[in-house]
């Protein structure tokens, strides 16, 4: 039986790269995303007919009810879900002084509260067959804490607790809830995808000096490919793999989640503050 896959946030990055792949390996995608303009990426011609007639377009905003309320109905044409890929999301930089509560509100709808709505969806189908997969798509930063991305950090922080409960909720039901945690890859997450407020770009802000240190480790930093991060998830999708709980993944990645293991905070601290101050 063709193994399914519901895709949120389909339009570009990890999302997009995931939904070739698993339909590339013969998986019926679900692929959703907010801006139903931005469904033609999966009509080129470049992508051959045998992936292309895998895909299922449908429009999908994670935080809003009467666009749940019709993804809900949709599901109704399936006969099953098998893997559900939560990878809808946004990045709202900038210092917590400057940003906005209203900011931080936004952060935590999509990129928690989004997520919470499409399982609560997804999940009956996939307990009524006892079995399928949750794939959070969290990040390094949902580990991490770093200075100037607190609005972003701090809903994946609360995404990777949420998923740890949720992996114990469901796992007698034959259901297996992951984390993905890339660090900072090629994905416009960390370009013209992220919402700074606009005193990051004040040249009298009292934090001037850092935002310019954080841009050029952003920049420095985000030179994975994003294509491996589809290929792990594609490998997870598949019936074969019995998914554990965490999978970091991209360069430094596991380095950084050691140091910050073993070294003592203020060693940590230290040596971050001196990497992006000098």
């Amino acid at each position: 039986m063709q193994t399914t896959v519901i895709i949120t946030g389909a339009s570009s990055g990890f999302g997009y790269q995931t939904a070739l792949k698993t339909a590339e390996k013969g998986m019926r995608v679900i692929a959703t995303m907010r801006n139903m303009d931005k469904a033609e990426v999966f009509e080129t011609e470049e992508i051959p007919g045998h992936i292309r007639e895998n895909i299922d377009v449908w429009p999908l905003d994670v935080t809003e009810d009467a666009s749940l309320e019709k993804f809900k109905q949709h599901l109704n044409r399936l006969e099953r879900v098998d893997v559900l890929v939560n990878n809808a999301g946004f990045a709202i930089g900038g210092f917590l002084e400057q940003v906005p509560l209203e900011s931080y509100r936004r952060q935590f709808e999509t990129n928690l509260f989004g997520v919470i709505a499409v399982t609560q969806s997804v999940l009956p189908m996939m307990r009524q067959h006892r079995r399928g997969k949750i794939i959070n798509v969290s990040s390094i930063s949902g580990r991490i804490g770093f200075p100037g991305l607190s609005p972003y950090v701090a809903s994946k922080h609360a995404l990777e607790g949420l998923t740890e409960s949720l992996r114990f909720e469901v796992k007698p039901f034959g259901i297996d809830v992951s984390l993905i945690e890339p660090g900072s890859y090629e994905t416009n997450i960390w370009g013209s995808g992220m919402e700074l407020p606009k005193s990051a770009y004040d040249p009298e802000s009292p934090y001037a000096f850092y935002v310019k240190a954080l841009w050029r480790a952003l920049n420095r930093e985000a030179h994975g490919d994003p294509v491996k991060v589809a290929d792990l998830l594609t490998k997870l999708a598949s019936p074969s793999t019995a998914n554990k709980l965490r999978y970091p993944i991209g360069p430094g990645v596991r380095m950084n989640l050691f140091l910050k293991k073993v070294l003592p905070w203020f060693l940590l601290e230290r040596t971050v503050l001196k990497k992006l101050l000098g």
